[in-house]
């Protein structure tokens, strides 16, 4: 079973026993800062399942906040989250969308954002934010990276960050085309890259020869 999320704002549940998928219900924006809901639907850009507490997955779309929703409750309760997350300081912007999730081994939520300024990104006062370049215009994943999640990835070019300090240590640069998303392998210190060609792209820090001779030891 497994969910997913798209741009008409439906939230859908596949179950691959039974062939099928059901539409839970439609994302829309809050009216006010009491969290009423309008009939304005909202594109969604990313879900995400709390690795530890998998009744619990996250939406990010195009509206600053991140919502909670149970499974459990659903779809009785429809569109109503268990909780939202939204830094002070962008609560009354609009210029701010969430493009990625995503989560730790440890449950963090890492957030990505498209920023519409970038000098309102250089006012905020953020300790764990993470800067280096600008998302202006396409959707972009974000993931953690290492065995203890010690590391922030991105796309644009593929930009790894220090997770406790924002420190930018690695910035390495995609084929032709822009970086849209960079997933981590779960065991392993080797990520996957795809972009707006057809390839992907593997990483590792090591070279050529030796990381196919133990990438391919490993799938045996």
């Amino acid at each position: 079973m497994f969910y997913s999320c798209g741009e008409d704002g439906f939230v859908q549940r596949f179950d691959l026993r039974s062939n099928s998928s059901t539409k839970l219900f439609c994302c829309s924006t809050f009216t006010g800062t009491d969290n009423l809901f309008s009939s304005n639907i909202l594109s969604l850009n990313s879900i995400i399942i709390d690795p530890r507490h998998p009744n619990y997955f996250y939406l990010g779309d195009c509206d600053q906040y991140a919502r909670v929703y149970d499974i459990r409750k659903l779809p009785s309760n429809k569109d109503a989250p268990v909780e939202t997350f939204c830094p002070k300081h962008l609560i009354k912007t609009r210029e701010m969308q969430i493009t990625g999730l995503s989560y730790s081994n440890t449950s963090k939520l890492l957030a990505r954002t498209l920023a519409a300024s970038q000098e309102h990104v250089d006012s905020l006062d953020e300790p764990h934010m993470y800067s280096g370049h600008r998302n202006n215009f396409m959707v972009k994943g974000v993931s953690f990276f290492g065995p203890d999640s010690e590391h922030v990835m991105s796309g644009l070019d593929c930009v790894v960050w220090k997770k406790n300090d924002g420190r930018v240590i690695r910035i390495m640069e995609g084929n032709k085309c822009i970086v849209n998303q960079v997933e981590p392998h779960p065991n392993i210190s080797v990520f996957a890259s795809s972009e707006l060609e057809k390839d992907t792209t593997l990483w590792a820090p090591v070279s050529l020869i030796t990381f196919l001779h133990w990438f391919m030891s490993y799938c045996r």
